[in-house]
């Protein structure tokens, strides 16, 4: 008995296995153009790889018009970001809606909005944070949204929008705190094409935190 409560008291003190971070570089000139590869999880709407500007990306067709989506890498069990350079037109007074998310499909979303003149933090299709956001249309944009857990249960949603030829900014554009999250889930690329245009995603890059290996 003293044996194996010596065993169990050392075992207690061992320290858990850490998470892993691992990082991933999107590039669509790596597939074919066509329909998107295994590695493009479509979850809604019409997406394919096509050329533009002699550079392949992914691309959000506009027919139908509806909140396309597709998920990417593998899944978070921790931290998460992901950045993506995207490419939008308008038509008329119609613009596009699109962005990116962390934590599955009901995680969070750093959504452009040019009809509200806005950048928006969504959850569960409600708008928790909104900031003033002047898009500038046929403009490549990045954006980039980080999910990172504080002390306790404590967690900071981070977005930033800027020009793709631009630096990054030093700031965060809009934020918001939370609790309580599970930080599960992959991330993914958004987009409603309401102004019947395609919008095109890439170089896309997402860093997350992975469960503990035993």
């Amino acid at each position: 008995m003293k044996r194996l409560l010596l065993a169990a008291t050392l075992l207690a003190a061992l320290p858990l296995p850490a998470q892993q971070l691992q990082t991933f570089e999107i590039k669509a000139d790596d597939w074919a153009e066509g329909e998107p590869p295994k590695e493009v999880f479509v979850v809604d709407g019409t997406l394919k790889i096509a050329s533009h500007e002699g550079n392949k990306a992914i691309v959000v067709d506009p027919a139908p018009i509806t909140d396309a989506s597709a998920q990417l890498a593998i899944s978070a069990a921790g931290n998460a970001s992901i950045e993506a350079r995207i490419f939008a037109t308008k038509r008329g007074r119609s613009t596009p809606r699109f962005g990116v998310s962390v934590h599955g499909m009901s995680g969070y979303r750093l959504l452009v909005n040019p009809a509200k003149k806005a950048l928006e933090i969504v959850k569960n299709d409600q708008t928790i944070v909104t900031v003033p956001f002047t898009w500038t249309a046929g403009a490549w944009l990045k954006v980039k949204l980080e999910a990172k857990k504080g002390e306790g249960d404590a967690w900071s949603i981070i977005g930033k929008a800027w020009a793709a030829d631009a630096v990054e900014p030093a700031e965060a554009l809009i934020k918001h705190d939370d609790k309580g999250l599970k930080g599960q889930g992959k991330c993914a690329i958004w987009a409603t094409p309401f102004s019947g245009e395609p919008v095109f995603f890439d170089d896309i890059r997402i860093s997350l935190e992975t469960a503990p290996v035993p």
